[in-house]
This record gives C-alpha cells, sequence and structure tokens, in this order.
C-alpha cells in the first residue's frame, strides 16, 4: 500500500493497525531520510519549504517490525502432598509461591495429604482456603469416606475421569481466572500396576471433543496418576499439541524430564511429592526396610510429620494458542519451624 507522510524535521509516530495491537511501532525521519522503519532501509524523500513530504510502498513484513502483546498464562502444579510434613511446606509456601511466579492459577495434587492416604474434606478445605485454586487427587481418593460429599459439592477438586460416570465427584472442572478466561483441569489413573479403570486415551478423546484451545479454553492441564514411565510418556505424546500441560504423579519422586514436546505440550513424567524425602515416599524407613530384609508386612507404615519439600512445577502458557512456551521444575523447603 501507499502511504504519504507530511512531516517536521523530526517525526515519531505511534501507529496502530486495524486488527494489530502492537507494543510499539516507531517511524524516525530526519535529515530527509528514514532513518528508521524495521527493515532499517532509507527512504529518500524530497522537502518543500519547512516540511518534508514521502510516498513510497510499504511492505509490512518487510518495513514495519511489529510486535504483538502476547500474554503468558503462568500455572503451577505441586506433586502428591504425603502425611503433615507435604501440608505443612505447602501452606507455608502458598503465598510467596504465588508472589514469586506470579502464578495465575495454583494446582494441588492431595491425593495422600491425609496421613498418607487420601484427603479428608477438612485439609481439602484448608488447602482451597490458604491458596490453592483446585485440587486433583488419585487412586487413593475414596480412603477418606468423609471426602465423597465434597467431591459433588465442590467445583474445584477432581477425582480421575476414568473411574465410572456415576462416581461420586467430577473427573474434570473448568477454573476460572481473575481475567475472565478458564483452565481446564483434568485427570486420568494409568492402568498398568493400577486399578481396572476405562481406558485413559478413551475418555480424555470424549472429554476433548468439547474443548480447543484457544477457542473455548485458555489452557487444558492434564494429570496422569499412573506407575508406568512408559504409559505416562505415551498419554503426553498422544495428547501432545491438543492440551497444555501433561503432568505424572503417584511414583513420589520427581524425573529429570520436564521439557516442551514437539506439538507444544509441557511435559514431565512425574513431579515428585511434598514430603519428607529423607523416607521412603514420605513414610518413616523403618517399616519398608523392615519388609525389604524380613519379607515381613505386620509393621504399619507410618507417615513422617515434619521436614517436608515441595516439589512442582511452574509452565507458561501462551494466552494465543494455550500451548506452552516454558517449564521449570523447582523446590521448596520448609522453613517455618
Amino acid at each position: 500500500m501507499t502511504v504519504r507522510f507530511v512531516i517536521p524535521q523530526i517525526f515519531r509516530a505511534n501507529v496502530i493497525l486495524s486488527g494489530i495491537v502492537p507494543d510499539r511501532i516507531v517511524v524516525l525521519l530526519y535529515n530527509a531520510h528514514l532513518l528508521r522503519c524495521g527493515s532499517r532501509q532509507n527512504v529518500p524523500i524530497r522537502p518543500d519549504g519547512s516540511l518534508f513530504f514521502v510516498s513510497f510502498q510499504l511492505r509490512l513484513p518487510e518495513f514495519f517490525l511489529i510486535k504483538q502483546r502476547r500474554m503468558l498464562l503462568k500455572i503451577i502444579y505441586l506433586g502428591d502432598v504425603v502425611g503433615r510434613a507435604g501440608r505443612d511446606v505447602v501452606l507455608h509456601n502458598l503465598p510467596s509461591m504465588r508472589e514469586k511466579y506470579k502464578a495465575d492459577v495454583i494446582i494441588v495434587n492431595v491425593e495422600n495429604a491425609a496421613h498418607g492416604f487420601g484427603v479428608t474434606q477438612g485439609i481439602a478445605r484448608e488447602f482451597l482456603e490458604r491458596g490453592a485454586d483446585v485440587l486433583t487427587t488419585g487412586n487413593h481418593v475414596w480412603q477418606q469416606r468423609d471426602i465423597i460429599p465434597f467431591l459433588d459439592e465442590s467445583k474445584r477438586i477432581v477425582r480421575p475421569l476414568n473411574y465410572p460416570d456415576n462416581a461420586p465427584g467430577r473427573g474434570a472442572v473448568e477454573f476460572e481466572l481473575a481475567s475472565g478466561k478458564k483452565i481446564l483441569v483434568t485427570q486420568v489413573l494409568g492402568r498398568v500396576f493400577m486399578d481396572s479403570v476405562d481406558n485413559p486415551a478413551f475418555v480424555l478423546d470424549r472429554l476433548l471433543k468439547n474443548y480447543t484451545l484457544n477457542r473455548n479454553i485458555a489452557a487444558i492441564f492434564v494429570d496422569v496418576h499412573a506407575e508406568s514411565t512408559s504409559e505416562k510418556l505415551s498419554i503426553g505424546h498422544y495428547l501432545d499439541g491438543r492440551v497444555s500441560i501433561v503432568a505424572g504423579t503417584h511414583t513420589h519422586i520427581p524425573t529429570a524430564d520436564a521439557h516442551i514436546l514437539n506439538g507444544g505440550t509441557a511435559y514431565i513424567t512425574d513431579v515428585g511429592m511434598c514430603g519428607n524425602y529423607d523416607s521412603v515416599l514420605g513414610f518413616d524407613k523403618q517399616a519398608p526396610i523392615d519388609r525389604l530384609c524380613q519379607r515381613y508386612n505386620g509393621n504399619r507404615l507410618e507417615v513422617c510429620r515434619s521436614g517436608g519439600t515441595a516439589w512442582g512445577i511452574v509452565v507458561q502458557t501462551d494466552d494465543h494458542t494455550g500451548l506452552a512456551k516454558t517449564i521449570e521444575q523447582f523446590c521448596l523447603k520448609d522453613e517455618s519451624k
């Protein structure tokens, strides 16, 4: 297109083009030359008295460097909270965590928060009141019976999607952010060395028929609660490009493979637990050692009560695509005592 300016000797213009919200577009002319216009090409102009006139063919990709304002959504996910040690380190750090990472949403897996097995209604409420936005669970979701009515009552906690449809609670929830945008949070159980449940790929396909990134949902988060690393990886690649994040839980050990898949989905095989790492998966070491050496199962597992470390991930997703831009692992120790 042809652009004609009537300008003084030094002219600086902010330009807004229809349909584009740029951070800044600057045209600078001085001494009858266009000094900077994206490609930095000099375009001669002819003086006429005190004004300069310029007329040239403008091709936007060549002449103007247009920087669109792109928003990043920041999502924190914390792995399996195990017992009091895990609860304390997460609850004490939630406010500082949100501030440090400028998180838009914090999701916490509370699968083992109550004495190492499941979560009570009171503990779930405390997490939500202290700053968690959405809670996920796992295969121990039914072990604390008083959580069952809360699963139906609250729209901020999910149980595995591949349990029967008539099971208490929801397999997926939409959480509305302060901006008005929504994030979908869901969870599936693996089937290798786990309970007999529906195929996780099939139930996720049914769910995702209703959602498209950047069309009717800002981000999609999937927790894969499973034993097998190969099963988690397979699900991650299966969902690549259709969801924002696939994060594994259940094994309690953080894996060193946080990365973005080829299609733009952030992936990690296991986030790790929030609990005492001088332990066996958050439980006092002696009973598991006795079982190892003596093949004796009489000793009761006792969950650790202090010395917690929280492992999690923070993911930035592109507001324009819903896909991941970065994924970072982090750990925080309980410094409150």
